[in-house]
């Protein structure tokens, strides 16, 4: 049994949280989504993000980096773009909004990667 919908509803309960979304960076397609959808074009994100996690991903496999990214963090003004790669869920990343300015980053970071270990699909 799946509990995406319950994950990222608990994602956007964390202090600042504007939108989450669960993607399947193999397709670049977002498999569930909670938040403001009127806040950024989630599908977009959704496939811009995975351009991200892709070129990152390649980048590691140039270098020799016999090693597992965790998270990315991209930070605007107004707001940090954190992705999260679960580890027991290859090809996928969480990605959550944050208002910068209602949000406690290093707390989302830890909150997000214990709702990333809860993750059952």
């Amino acid at each position: 049994m799946t509990n995406v919908d319950v994950i990222l509803k608990e994602a956007v309960n964390i202090d600042g949280a504007v939108a989450a979304l669960l993607v399947d960076y193999r397709s670049g397609m977002a498999l569930g989504q909670a938040g403001d959808a009127s806040a950024l074009n989630l599908d977009v994100a959704a496939a811009g993000n995975t351009d991200v996690v892709r070129a990152k991903m390649r980048t590691m496999e140039s270098l020799g980096l016999n090693d597992t990214i965790d998270d990315i963090l991209i930070t605007l003004g107004k707001a940090y773009h954190l992705i999260n790669l679960p580890k027991d869920h290859p090809g996928l990343f969480i990605y959550l909004v944050l208002d910068k300015s209602r949000a406690n980053l290093a707390m989302a970071r830890h909150k997000l990667s214990s709702l990333a270990n809860q993750l059952e699909i």
